[in-house]
């Protein structure tokens, strides 16, 4: 059902994007028993299976209803543009026990049973013990599916604001909503935003303008919400997740032109990405993998543009042909 939010004069001037690291880690956890989810991540599901025998996410999946709410609390929208992942866990720990109780009534009555059983009971009886084991859930969570390929992800949802960026500057709003989801659509000052909830849903922004949060593990699905006192949010599946998880394959006359790791750095390069993230992927040293971007790009190959603090390669029309000819 859809999710309509209402856009005044003030809304528009406070439409921003961010970064998760919180956001994915709770995504990572519902895809792993969502089958539907999976997908582009199955290398990633097969990766994690063997690291998921000490890891009890069952604290979470209460909260984490196949079609209802989640807590806001939960993942509530980040200040920052590029948030941490320690500053959104104090951001986590520091719950109103109040405002938790309330959230976390509202998802289990979601679950028939599930505030009669004994988790949901002590959950209701001690809101702040239960935020403090949530929070410890999630950083377990995080350590375990996230952090060890972090610099990866950050780098395509980083790639992914950049584009959008470029898209709003050339082309404004509606190129942007109309582009950025097909279960998202403009009109008349109105986002509309088809969700899995069972029911209709209106919301005025009231000039708190709406944040836009690109996820990879959110796929396929595209989630809307956030009552106050958050901001209201849409969080939508990135650009380049197809690639995410395949090693890159180098042809065989693309390494004898250019070299083996210099032709494995042009072919990674499917999305925008850091020189970090491509170290990473490619299991290469930084200082390598840097030296070979500067002679991609000075041979044309690449371009390189800052966002924020760092510094986002890509490959140019010529940087294209070559890979796909290879």
């Amino acid at each position: 059902m859809p999710v309509n939010l209402h856009f005044g004069a003030d809304d528009l001037l406070r439409i921003r994007f961010a970064v998760s690291p919180l956001c994915e880690t709770h995504e990572a956890v519902r895809t792993l028993r969502r089958a539907d989810r999976h997908g582009y991540h199955t290398p990633w599901l097969r990766r994690m299976h063997e690291k998921l025998a000490g890891l009890d996410l069952t604290p979470l999946w209460l909260f984490m209803p196949a079609s209802g709410y989640t807590p806001d609390f939960l993942g509530r929208p980040p200040d920052a543009p590029m948030a941490g992942f320690d500053e959104e866990l104090a951001r986590l720990r520091a719950t109103d026990p109040a405002l938790a109780r309330a959230e976390m009534a509202k998802s289990l009555a979601c679950t028939p049973g599930a505030a009669e059983s004994s988790r949901g009971r002590a959950a209701l009886t001690d809101p702040a013990g239960a935020v403090r084991e949530l929070a410890r859930v999630t950083e377990r969570a995080w350590r375990t599916l996230i952090a060890p390929d972090w610099p990866r992800l950050r780098a395509l949802l980083e790639a992914e604001i950049a584009y959008r960026s470029r898209q709003l500057a050339g082309g404004g709003l509606r190129r942007l909503f109309d582009d950025l989801h097909p279960r998202l659509s403009w009109s008349g000052g109105m986002l509309t935003v088809r969700t899995r909830t069972d029911f209709a849903q209106m919301q005025d922004l009231d000039g708190r303008g709406v944040l836009l949060l690109p996820s990879v593990f959110v796929w396929p699905d595209v989630v809307s919400g956030f009552d106050p006192p958050w901001q209201p949010t849409v969080i939508y599946p990135a650009r380049g997740i197809g690639g995410l998880w395949t090693e890159p394959e180098t042809g065989p006359a693309l390494a004898r032109l250019l070299g083996a790791n210099r032709a494995a750095v042009l072919t990674a390069l499917d999305a925008p990405s850091t020189t970090t993230a491509l170290a990473h992927r490619l299991g290469l040293a930084p200082s390598s993998v840097s030296a070979h971007l500067s002679v991609l790009r000075d041979a044309g190959l690449l371009a390189a543009r800052r966002h924020g603090h760092q510094v986002l390669y890509e490959r140019t029309p010529l940087g294209i042909t070559l890979a796909a000819g290879g």
